[in-house]
């Protein structure tokens, strides 16, 4: 039996397990399983390996995006580049890291894009945030961090600084917190949202639930919107491909 599975912490909002459950049952994968890897701690990371020999594929969620890659045999220039990794397939040659939250991205994004996206606010820092990043570099997209604690490492600004003109100039806004995801659906990210209006896209990562409080307060301003469950599925089919097509 090959053993796939996601290593992160909390787990419960994830739906990995039952997609790709559902994904062998579909294509009579019948010799594959998923399971779920809630550690606390990535210091529990070479034990689960341990017990787990038949690993074929990791997949790696909030917040050990950017923590994973000091166990890691060797890393694609990608994530790299991004300083993050969603994806590790287990082979002869290791652990091999990837980063297929860039590709999620930027092809759930680019058909919400005008040309009047020219700048945006990026929510948080962390390791979903780089691959945002990474996205709207690439597309000529400039951008603001947001942070509830700004540094100068990574040259953001706190919410407060958030005012009209910035709203008004920024029509593009993504969350790449885990703010609003189930079951604290009551909470998003303290913006002036009455700001807001139908020049606006607000993408959120979070995908449980469909329509976070971030998202319907932007659709009650007009905006348009768009969660994170399609950039989930084309980052797991790229994942899939990665797992079990032989490395180059």
């Amino acid at each position: 039996m090959k053993l796939y599975g996601l290593i992160g912490y909390p787990l419960g909002h994830s739906f990995s397990q039952k997609y790709f459950t559902e994904k062998f049952k579909t294509e009579k994968n019948e010799d594959a399983i998923f399971k779920l890897f809630p550690i606390a701690s990535l210091d529990e990371f070479p034990n689960l390996l341990a017990n787990n020999l038949s690993l074929k594929g990791i997949a790696v969620t909030i917040p050990y995006k950017e923590k994973i890659l000091r166990y890691l045999n060797s890393v694609s220039d990608t994530a790299l580049a991004i300083g993050a990794v969603n994806c590790i397939k287990v082979d002869a040659k290791g652990l091999l890291g990837y980063n297929t939250d860039v590709l999620g991205f930027e092809q759930s994004l680019m058909p919400l894009l005008k040309s009047s996206h020219q700048n945006a606010l990026i929510l948080g820092t962390g390791g979903g945030s780089k691959a945002v990043q990474f996205v709207l570099k690439k597309l000529g997209i400039s951008y603001k961090l947001v942070s509830r604690n700004p540094t100068e490492d990574y040259q953001s600004i706190d919410y407060q600084s958030i005012d009209e003109g910035l709203i008004n100039n920024h029509t593009l806004i993504i969350n790449t917190t885990p703010l609003g995801t189930a079951p604290n659906i009551h909470e998003c990210a303290p913006l002036p949202y009455h700001f807001l209006s139908p020049a606006h896209l607000l993408y959120d990562l979070v995908y449980n639930p469909t329509e976070t409080l971030f998202l319907l307060k932007g659709k009650q301003h007009g905006a348009a919107v768009k969660n994170g469950y399609e950039m989930l599925v084309l980052q797991a089919e790229e994942n899939w491909k990665i797992w079990t097509n032989p490395a180059p």
